[in-house]
């Protein structure tokens, strides 16, 4: 990670005491000289759901907004403040899908940088095997524009649009989750 594209650089004075002399630490913190407070930049969680049906498909979601508008996806976001990450995939799917999801494992994470307002936002992608009760209540919400099952042996990665996800995609179908 360079300084040029550095979440860090956005934040000019210090949190605590506002002092302008907020000055780089680290690759990834700032001290405040003043007040001594350092402030590290860390990975938000995210969550993703890989949820297979019994007709050996995978449900995907089409993305509705940017980054990436358009592309496929696979449900999933941001943990809020206050829930697991297991509680975010269940949300998530539930937001996104209408579906009730239970969490079956964890599978794997990547680190993944998403663009968000202007910013790279430093993320920490983690993957879950889910299932789902009942795929009959299906209906694309939240931030999915359509909500489907794709046969495993047609999905293709390139045609995932978030680069944490493709490579996820990508190892999934490398040693297909049971």
């Amino acid at each position: 990670m360079n300084n040029e594209s550095h979440l860090l650089d956005k934040f000019r004075f210090c949190p605590v005491c506002g002092s302008p002399r907020f000055e780089v630490n680290d690759f990834k913190s700032k001290r405040c000289p003043d007040c001594g407070l350092v402030y590290y930049t860390n990975p938000c969680a995210s969550c993703v759901a890989v949820i297979l049906n019994e007709r050996d498909e995978l449900l995907v979601v089409r993305r509705a907004c940017e980054p990436a508008k358009g592309t496929l996806d696979l449900p999933g976001g941001f943990c809020d403040c206050g829930e697991s990450v297991e509680e975010s995939v269940v949300r998530e799917v539930k937001e996104e899908t209408g579906l009730d999801a239970e969490v079956d494992a964890f599978l794997f994470s990547l680190p993944n940088i998403y663009p968000y307002g202007g910013l790279e936002v430093h993320t920490l992608d983690m993957f879950f095997l889910c299932r789902v009760r009942s795929g009959k209540d299906l209906c694309a919400a939240d931030d999915a524009s359509e909500a489907t099952w794709i046969p495993w042996s047609e999905i293709k990665p390139e045609e995932f649009g978030l680069c944490s996800i493709r490579k996820g995609v990508e190892a999934l179908l490398s040693k297909k989750p049971v």
